[in-house]
């Protein structure tokens, strides 16, 4: 049984677009009958169907070779486009992870939308991304997994946008989903590039070309770079981060799934191009950049943030860039396992944060504080969240980290000092927003503040269950290293990096030690991290500013020029046709006295040119003979 259910893994995206598509019978004449909550619970069902055939699956396909199969859409003129799927531990592995949380967060989203009316629409948007990611890790081609990307895209904007009444939402889906289409069209741009080069999309036929194919330098630079800008825009990294900000204004539950597993399907389009990328240093030095600038600068503004989604936001940015640092140093293991770590710590994050927004009507952590005695589940959640997101022993982030650290201790140690640093950081901005929510004294707004509803408190209590067993899970799959083939002296920078960051933060978010606000002793450097290094303003003075100078000229040439020449020819038939209009006598030889006219002008005109070269001639003779 348990093999059958492996063959046919292919089904699992099937089970939440059935839900999606039975939703959408909860048009507006049945909800006022039934009520939303049924649309919901359908969703509910059918995501729980899809993980258990993926558990179930899952032993099946452990320590086996992958299983492989293949389904024709279109063969046309020499175009085969047929859709491969991998089935393997990996892939069916990773649809455990997505099904898991997302039936997680349609669970937190019963109790989060207990009022809202929306249920049909939200818990379609939630089926469409658990089948788009579930259906993007079992494709084995570019072509088709870019074609999921742009579903995932539309999603991302329909499901930030799902409270459109409200002018903040429809602005924040629009900028996220324009943003993410910059990375998209160069994506687009090397998806085309690559194949008359390797003439496949199959990613295991990509890897095989990528070993031994000669290709110009430069061409396969700017094929490598066109590629590596579609996960920029998936997984939010430096210039390409901002639609993630803009995302906070959608709801807490899709907030979960955009903050874990969302944002990693840029990562797994990566790492499955890690070859191809491997065939320009260029390309791989440059992803190193981008995930060094982005986790570095992510942190730094995180520290600064008085908004609690932002505080996390900016987070998820940041460990996304430490993918792009594992892929630029060809370490695909250590970037899937930190995509595994940082999906489940950041979850519990977000799903206690959303407990407490929730509850206190607010998200200012200005205005929150001393909820560590009224709320010790939700408390005790977002600290095993923390400490699983950093390099702490014995969570699965330190492991993590230590895979990828220990690889690059001995190739590039200025690395190491990066992750180090940005371990730091991070360490210190979770220990911060733990601090301003639950530590010091109760403010007005957290007088009153319980637990919450089962359905927002269970799903945040599993989460954070689920981030305490994760080195077991890797210790049962031999993913963990033995003790006498552990770097001890990386294992120890990480473990006094993140104690140091979470010491120093403790001292002055926890303690009563320094007064409250915190702030930095010179201004500017504190509003340069708190505004986002004025990355907006910049892109408002630059593109947007630009593209606004540029509209505004071409609608003044399509205004005055365009329309104004087409303008002048209707006119001048207008006047033209009104003046002849006065000239018709209704008499025959008027008119024939004008076609004669017209006649002997034409033939003046056609013949000028004859006439003045006769009379030139004529003059010419006349000289030559003395007359």
């Amino acid at each position: 049984m348990f093999q059958w259910l492996a063959q046919t893994a292919w089904l699992i995206p099937c089970y939440p677009l059935v839900g999606m598509l039975l939703s959408t019978l909860w048009f507006p004449a049945i909800t006022r009958r039934t009520g939303p909550r049924p649309a919901g619970y359908i969703n509910a069902i059918t995501t729980f169907i899809a993980f258990v055939h993926a558990v179930l699956a899952l032993p099946a396909l452990l320590n086996q070779p992958p299983l492989y199969l293949s389904a024709a859409w279109l063969q046309v003129a020499g175009l085969d486009l047929t859709v491969p799927l991998e089935i393997s531990a990996l892939t069916v592995g990773a649809i455990v992870l997505i099904t898991g949380l997302n039936l997680l967060a349609q669970i937190y989203a019963v109790g989060y939308l207990e009022m809202d009316w929306g249920w049909a629409r939200f818990y379609a948007l939630l089926a469409l991304f658990e089948a788009g990611m579930c259906a993007l890790v079992l494709c084995n081609s570019l072509f088709f997994g870019y074609m999921i990307l742009e579903i995932l895209t539309l999603g991302t904007y329909l499901l930030i946008g799902i409270w459109f009444n409200q002018s903040l939402v429809v602005t924040g889906a629009r900028d996220a989903f324009l943003t993410k289409r910059i990375g998209d069209l160069f994506l687009l741009m090397g998806v085309l590039a690559i194949y008359p080069l390797a003439h496949t999309w199959n990613y295991d036929e990509l890897a095989q070309w990528a070993q031994t194919a000669t290709v110009d330098p430069k061409l396969i630079t700017l094929v490598g770079l066109a590629l590596l800008a579609g996960p920029m825009g998936k997984c939010a990294q430096f210039p390409l981060h901002l639609w993630l900000d803009e995302a906070m204004e959608g709801p807490i539950p899709s907030t979960i799934l955009r903050n874990s597993v969302v944002v990693a399907t840029g990562a797994w389009v990566l790492v499955k191009l890690e070859p191809v990328l491997a065939m320009s240093p260029f390309v791989l030095n440059a992803a190193i950049a981008i995930g060094a600038v982005t986790a570095i600068g992510g942190t730094l503004i995180a520290i600064a943030q008085i908004d609690t989604k932002r505080s996390l936001s900016y987070l998820v940015s940041a460990y996304m860039g430490l993918i792009f640092i594992a892929v630029g140093a060809q370490q695909t293991d250590a970037a899937l396992l930190l995509v595994l770590t940082h999906a489940v710590a950041m979850a519990t994050l977000v799903a206690s944060c959303g407990s407490i927004i929730l509850n206190n009507i607010t998200q200012d952590l200005t205005q929150l504080g001393g909820l560590w005695s009224r709320r010790p589940i939700t408390g005790l959640s977002f600290v095993v969240g923390a400490l699983g997101l950093i390099a702490l022993p014995p969570l699965g982030g330190f492991w993590a980290m230590l895979e990828l650290a220990d690889e690059l201790w001995t190739t590039r140690p200025g690395v190491v000092g990066l992750l180090l640093l940005i371990n730091a950081l991070s360490a210190f901005s979770v220990t911060r927003t733990f601090g301003l929510i639950f530590a010091g004294d109760v403010k007005p707004m957290t007088v009153r503040s319980p637990e919450n509803l089962w359905a927002i408190t269970l799903p945040m209590a599993m989460l954070a269950g689920f981030v305490l067993h994760v080195p077991m899970i890797l210790n049962s799959l031999s993913l963990l290293p033995a003790w006498a083939t552990l770097n001890k002296d990386v294992a120890l920078l990480l473990t006094w990096s993140s104690i140091f960051g979470v010491s120093l933060s403790a001292v002055l978010y926890v303690g009563n030690y320094v007064k409250k606000p915190v702030q930095l002793p010179w201004k500017p450097l504190q509003d340069l991290f708190a505004y986002d290094f004025y990355t907006p303003r910049i892109y408002r003075s630059s593109v947007v500013g630009s593209v606004d100078i540029i509209s505004r000229i071409t609608d003044w040439v399509d205004r005055y020029i365009v329309d104004g020449l087409v303008n002048l020819v209707g006119l001048s038939s207008i006047f033209g046709g009104e003046a002849l209009k006065y000239g018709n006598s209704g008499q025959t030889q008027f008119y024939a006295l004008t076609i004669a006219v017209g006649v002997v002008l034409t033939a003046l005109w056609v013949s000028w040119s004859y006439i003045a070269h006769l009379s030139i001639t004529t003059q010419i003779v006349s000289l030559l003979t003395g007359n």
